[in-house]
């Protein structure tokens, strides 16, 4: 006996730029943006933290401002431009990467991918014009490491370096 063919009942058409590459989704309604780069799209550089909005594991670049993915229907998103990890550098390293890299700005790197994208994020905001700024700019994105004093004097040398570059 034939299995009847399974309808997709209740999807969406989602039409989203990820990464440069544009995709053209048929997804449920309650599918978070996080679960469809990591479970549909295979994008696994963003992380699953809390899955509650509270830890900034989940950020990634929504039309070039942060957001939490693990909040973020995906729907809400359709026709925006989205930058995961995967997406920040192709051939050579960011400069906010070099810049964790310097300072040692991680330990078990589990967080380091959503505070790239928020750090990248802070920046083209715009608004980060002190230490104590880009610290409490950067106070969702946790660290359960103790790497903070490296990832904040990695943010700090890229904004005073002059070495940071629009994505």
């Amino acid at each position: 006996m034939q299995q009847p063919q399974q309808k997709s009942v209740g999807k969406k058409e989602v039409t989203l730029t990820i990464n440069g590459r544009k995709e053209n989704l048929s997804i449920l309604p309650w599918v978070s943006l996080l679960d469809l780069l990591r479970d549909h799209l295979d994008l696994t550089g963003t992380k699953k933290g809390c899955d509650h909005g509270q830890c900034g594991a989940c950020t990634v670049l929504c039309d070039g401002k942060r957001i939490l993915s693990c909040l973020t229907l995906a729907v809400m998103k359709n026709g925006s431009e989205i930058t995961s990890i995967e997406g920040i550098a192709e051939v050579e390293l960011h400069p906010i990467q070099q810049a964790f890299i310097d300072h040692d700005a991680f330990q078990c790197g589990y967080c380091t991918p959503g505070q790239i994208c928020s750090a990248i994020g802070m920046l083209q905001e715009g608004k980060a014009n002190s230490r104590a700024e880009v610290q409490e700019l950067m106070s969702g994105n946790l660290c359960r490491c103790g790497a903070n004093i490296g990832i904040i004097d990695a943010i700090m040398q890229v904004k005073d370096g002059g070495s940071y570059e629009q994505l």
